[in-house]
């Protein structure tokens, strides 16, 4: 596939690094391998893109080798992707996959499990294995995946830079009458036009009182005059997420959604502020809910308030680790990414997201975006 993006793929080398640090956490912990499912780990240590099924294609990882387990008759599919050099073994239509897997590890050792693979197929290898041999991969899987590379870190800037200008040009087409299924058709038209991978991954346009439902409300709604507008959607590029949400009015003059936007940014920048290197994960958090306390909203989950988490990590997935929300210890670093979007809701009135992602440097936090500049200005 042609690559005309002015941003780098993740190269094979950088996969290469990500199995010997795998390797290495497997022998810190005394494992036999790690198989990975259809997943998006398989993805990110051997570059292979396969969308899972009943059949079992994936790979396992051993301190010493890689080999790639296919059904018999996609072997000839596989070996057309893009994946890192490795034997490809192959199970036919009458076998188990779990045996195949069985024979690679033999009969010592601890097999640690990619996290994501179906509940059906776990209880196939604790069958074949004993459950005692089995263990969860999915925390050291975690711990790699959630330091980003200086170059994941540029193809989550891209594809936001991207999904920003597609926030403006939506907000341009803004008028009353405009139904919400236009503005997601433009938006999705505009992210495949720009050569994302596939177009909008998700997008949520919701009006008025929709916007107090922070996934958005069913069916199809109608822009009346002065109406709160809430838009998030993002897109992918070489598998990497953007996520931005703007929240605004066409025109100034609502007091209360002006007031109440103010502390939606004032929480946003209380969550950057709180971003330090060193920091847990949930002070972030509670920064956030100190500000919304401070002007008699919540306390806690409560309504009118902050409903959920104030952030999310986001990297092959949109919602992954690190979690900005109470009681997550983890320590940030350099290379998380995460979202920054402690949403106030009113309920039957409006909500307000504002979400803009932050990436942890050395020197400390840095915005992917520029947040908004005011109620009906939604961009700087």
């Amino acid at each position: 596939m042609t690559w005309s993006h002015a941003v780098a793929r993740i190269t094979d080398d950088e996969r290469q690094l990500r199995l010997v640090r795998l390797r290495q956490a497997l022998e810190a912990e005394g494992l036999a391998g790690m198989l990975l499912g259809s997943t998006d780990s398989l993805r990110y240590f051997t570059g292979l893109v396969w969308h899972p099924s009943e059949r079992f294609l994936g790979a396992l990882v051993t301190p010493t080798a890689l080999y790639y387990i296919v059904p018999g008759f996609e072997r000839s599919r596989v070996e057309t992707l893009p994946h890192l050099p490795a034997e490809i073994l192959v199970w036919e239509e009458e076998e188990n996959s779990v045996g195949l897997v069985a024979r690679l590890l033999g009969q010592v050792g601890s097999l640690a499990l990619d996290d994501e693979l179906p509940l059906f197929f776990y209880h196939r290898l604790a069958a074949a294995f004993g459950s005692e041999r089995l263990t969860d991969g999915g925390q050291i899987m975690r711990s790699l995946r959630r330091i980003k590379s200086p170059g994941e870190i540029a193809l989550i800037q891209y594809a936001m830079g991207l999904t920003l200008n597609i926030q403006k040009q939506a907000h341009a087409l803004m008028k009353p009458g405009i139904k919400a299924s236009e503005v997601v058709d433009f938006i999705d038209r505009r992210h495949r036009e720009v050569g994302s991978d596939g177009g909008s991954t998700f997008c949520i346009v919701s009006f008025g009182a929709a916007t107090s439902l922070p996934h958005g409300a069913e069916g199809d709604q109608t822009l009346a005059e002065g109406d709160v507008v809430l838009v998030d959607t993002g897109c992918q590029i070489d598998g990497y997420h953007s996520d931005l949400t703007r929240t605004y009015v066409l025109e100034s003059g609502n007091r209360e959604f002006e007031a109440a936007w103010a502390i939606e940014r004032e929480a946003q920048q209380a969550v950057f502020d709180a971003a330090k290197l060193g920091a847990p994960c949930s002070s972030l958090d509670d920064a956030a809910r100190k500000v919304l306390a401070k002007h008699a909203l919540g306390p806690d989950y409560r309504l009118p308030g902050l409903p959920h988490r104030a952030g999310h990590g986001l990297g092959l997935q949109i919602h992954e680790e690190p979690y900005i929300v109470r009681g997550n210890a983890t320590p940030l670093a350099a290379g998380m990414c995460f979202s920054n979007e402690p949403m106030i809701v009113f309920p039957d009135k409006f909500g307000i997201r504002l979400e803009d992602h932050i990436y942890m440097a050395a020197d400390g936090p840095h915005w992917f975006t520029t947040p908004a500049r005011g109620p009906s200005e939604p961009f700087s």
